[in-house]
């Protein structure tokens, strides 16, 4: 709902939380005053497995879908599919098996209607894909296991790691930012099957460890939705109206490059140039403990949340990037993450409110934000939900998104 000024508003937004004891959080942000916030615990629910891990919200169904960090490369995992009703409340509908260690899921649309999600699995070196609605046990559209026969220069890098699935803003590919394996892998939607076609990937640095990333298209600076299909997408544009960026956990570093799609007749793949690659830190240099972890892109703004940094001692930080014209990041500032091991990030629709997730002490920060400049303000609410997490294990708050 839209944060304003003048009204004496109560209940302005609904959050949900996961943590990783096993439990989704219902959220309710008020606001008493102009400058008076409050961030309470509506309820808690015990469901999506043992290790509930990330949270994607589909407004047109009123479903909240969550992944279960649980299981390896031999264990088992789980989607839970969870109805939202009128009062944001939630009902377990469905659930069914995955492979183990899902972090992270995107939902995307095939051919004549159809809808599918799919997950990257960190410990289960797999990603995977299933068709929505989601009933119970319903099979997998499709698993794609990874293996490699060596070990990275990194510690994590004993097997290849998916982190994350993202949808690129035509629709038609999915990236998945592999830990791992040092490389990004870029897939096709097949719109017949809402299978995952393989395209070439973008490789990294070995020890560089992509994390996270998203896309900046003209239509994304000016806060509107992802474009469709049915819309003018990104294949009509030139390389610079596109562009992706990443975070890397193990490098410590953010990169830049532009997207060119090949005419839409040839049924191509998109090809990613490297433009930038910079530390977003003070002098370019990254703590030696600390990581990036979330990116997040609203205008010509990036946030990138940075773990165990320290630099708002005892808390972690944000570092806000500023994007020039020629798609280039420079660092702007830092901002305290109000809280210790900033796992997840998430800015409401409005573009005037950022909700920080802070693993290992456990809290959900709600922080002020500019929707002209992009600037990150005082913090308005803060709330701990469930036990603090020892930091590097998987324990603490998971995840937070605004149902919206």
């Amino acid at each position: 709902m839209t944060l304003t000024t003048t009204a004496k508003a109560k209940d302005i937004a609904t959050l949900y939380t996961t943590h990783y004891s096993g439990t989704v959080s219902t959220l309710t942000l008020s606001q008493d005053s102009l400058d008076s916030f409050s961030l309470d615990l509506t309820s808690t629910k015990q469901t999506c497995g043992s290790m509930p891990s990330w949270l994607t919200f589909d407004p047109s169904t009123r479903t909240l879908y969550c992944s279960d960090e649980a299981g390896g490369l031999d264990g088992k995992g789980s989607l839970t599919a969870l109805s939202v009703d009128l009062d944001y409340g939630l009902t377990e509908d469905a659930k069914t098996s995955t492979p183990g260690g899902g972090v992270s899921s995107v939902i995307y649309e095939g051919g004549d209607g159809m809808r599918y999600i799919a997950i990257a699995h960190y410990s289960g070196a797999a990603v995977s894909t299933y068709p929505l609605p989601l009933e119970p046990n319903t099979p997998a559209t499709q698993i794609i296991n990874y293996n490699r026969s060596d070990h990275g220069p990194r510690s994590q890098q004993d097997t290849p790691h998916p982190h994350e699935v993202v949808l690129d803003p035509t629709g038609s590919f999915i990236l998945v930012c592999d830990l791992g394996s040092d490389v990004v892998r870029v897939y096709a939607i097949d719109a017949e099957s809402g299978k995952l076609n393989t395209c070439p990937s973008i490789e990294r640095p070995a020890g560089n460890g992509p994390r996270h990333g998203v896309f900046w298209t003209p239509i994304s600076a000016l806060g509107g939705n992802a474009m469709r299909r049915s819309q003018r997408t990104t294949r009509d544009m030139n390389p610079i109206e596109t562009m992706f960026y990443m975070d890397s956990e193990l490098g410590g570093t953010v990169t830049a490059f532009t997207v060119s799609y090949p005419p839409p007749s040839t049924g191509g793949c998109p090809f990613f140039e490297e433009v930038q690659e910079m530390v977003p830190y003070p002098e370019g240099n990254m703590p030696d403990d600390g990581t990036p972890a979330e990116i997040r892109l609203r205008g010509d703004s990036l946030y990138v949340s940075i773990r165990s940094d320290q630099g708002f001692a005892p808390d972690d930080s944000i570092a806000t990037l500023a994007r020039s014209e020629d798609g280039m990041v420079a660092l702007d500032r830092l901002t305290s993450a109000y809280g210790k091991v900033p796992r997840t990030m998430v800015i409401n629709r409005v573009g005037d409110l950022v909700a920080i997730g802070d693993q290992s002490s456990s809290n959900v920060a709600i922080v002020r934000r500019d929707p002209q400049t992009g600037e990150l303000g005082e913090e308005l609410a803060d709330l701990k939900v469930g036990q603090p997490g020892k930091v590097g294990a998987s324990e603490g708050l998971s995840s937070v998104i605004w149902a919206e």
